[in-house]
């Protein structure tokens, strides 16, 4: 008996190995756009993805052919919400005048591509209301407020 389990342990170990090889990437690069964090300093989406790669991991037997990919994204949505909104504001990058709704919700239907129905459903929120936050954040991305004019010096002439 404990030979069967032992077995099973170490496919589960091989395939879950497999799965961080070949997803691990995308989706800490999900996170750091999340997190609003530079991609070469990014411990926040490091943690973030570690947690929601350790529930997969835990859950992994329980998929029954539901994709890893998938539950892990989800994962990472659910864990960056509950703690993005104790923290509002990113560290800068690309994202980083986003809310955490606003980020979340970009690189849910932007970068992972998942539809405005499912979006909205993980959130919580009406389709209508998932397609009006995301047009919100990619017009903030794409035409950034501009700041103050710069202020010349005055020379000490007046002018005549």
């Amino acid at each position: 008996m404990r030979e069967r389990q032992a077995l099973q342990s170490a496919r589960r170990a091989r395939e879950f190995e497999a799965f961080v090889a070949g997803a691990a990437g995308r989706l800490l690069h999900a996170a750091t756009l999340l997190t609003a964090e530079p991609p070469d300093d990014n411990p926040r989406a490091r943690a973030l993805l570690t947690a929601a790669l350790a529930h997969t991991y835990a859950s992994w037997d329980r998929l029954r052919g539901e994709d890893p990919y998938d539950r892990t994204r989800q994962q990472l949505a659910l864990r960056f919400g509950r703690a993005a909104w104790r923290r509002h504001r990113g560290h800068g990058g690309v994202l980083g005048r986003l809310s955490p709704q606003e980020r979340l919700i970009l690189v849910l239907r932007m970068y992972e591509g998942v539809a405005e129905e499912q979006t909205a459903a993980l959130l919580g929120l009406p389709a209508e209301r998932v397609r009006v936050i995301c047009a919100r954040a990619i017009a903030t991305v794409l035409h950034p407020p501009r700041g103050p004019a710069p202020t010349r010096a005055l020379s000490g002439a007046a002018p005549s």
